[in-house]
């Protein structure tokens, strides 16, 4: 590794924000620093399909393979902003990215009890969701838009979870950097329908300009890991607004429609 390489790693593991760091987990929410793309997706974009240099999200992802045990395979899904939570089982692997999507399977979440496993979600002012019960030493990891929300997937990851065997009020969940509901305008038709379709949301509304109305993704979120039977202590908020500190992380909102890249978040069990 030249020095400009080691620069940018240590840039990218001196950005991440790590949850539970008294757990022996490889785990972290990663920003937009320490990579090597230019332009809209500087800098550590993990995406292949929004439009950066192939061979520089290769790098970057070369970068997080030097930070991970090489005993660790990173686990993707092709995110579709639905609720469907994958089970992966012992011996199975989803591809990461290498520029071909069709391998990896749609849904927006996955739960495994293997170790040396990494369950990966991208965002860009979605929420991701890390998720570990420490006495069964299952974990899972959730993308969260809105629509994926509205379909409770909070719950879902739970019962995925529970269904490996762990235990809903043992479980851990941490809530990564995400659009806040000081930045996530949306038509009060969709307020609507979120009002309408599950009971506590106005609690997370706010009035905004004309037809427009604010959103607290993360509130409704932590509502629904609380419903699934979460403890309330067990629940963290981990880094800021995305569109706020969009130096910092990758926002669709800030980037008003123009190219951007998406940031990795992730956990692993050590093997």
């Amino acid at each position: 590794m030249n020095r400009a390489e080691q620069g940018s790693q240590s840039a990218l593991a001196s950005a991440a924000l790590i949850p539970w760091k008294e757990e022996p987990l490889h785990v972290a929410f990663l920003g937009r620093l320490g990579g090597v793309s230019k332009g809209p997706y500087k800098s550590l974009n993990f995406a292949t399909h929004c439009g950066d240099d192939p061979q520089a999200v290769a790098a970057n992802w070369e970068l997080l393979r030097n930070l991970l045990p090489a005993s660790v395979d990173v686990a993707m899904l092709r995110q579709v902003h639905s609720a469907h939570v994958h089970r992966i089982e012992a011996g199975a692997v989803i591809p990461a990215p290498n520029g071909n999507r069709a391998l990896r399977p749609e849904g927006d979440g996955m739960v495994t009890a293997r170790r040396g496993l990494a369950l990966g979600i991208l965002t860009a002012d979605c929420v991701p969701i890390l998720l570990y019960d420490p006495h069964q030493g299952t974990i899972g990891a959730l993308h969260a838009g809105w629509r994926g929300t509205l379909a409770n997937i909070g719950g879902e990851g739970v019962r995925a979870l529970t269904g490996l065997g762990a235990q809903a009020r043992q479980i851990k969940a941490a809530l990564g950097p995400a659009i806040g509901k000081c930045c996530f305008e949306i038509d009060v038709e969709l307020a609507d329908r979120f009002a309408a379709r599950i009971p506590h949301a106005l609690a997370h509304l706010e009035c905004g300009r004309t037809g427009k109305a604010h959103l607290d993704l993360r509130g409704l979120l932590r509502d629904q890991l609380l419903e699934a039977g979460l403890l309330a202590d067990a629940i963290l908020n981990v880094g800021p607004c995305t569109k706020c500190a969009s130096d910092r992380y990758f926002s669709r909102r800030a980037a008003r429609g123009g190219p951007t890249g998406l940031q990795l978040s992730f956990i692993a069990m050590p093997t």
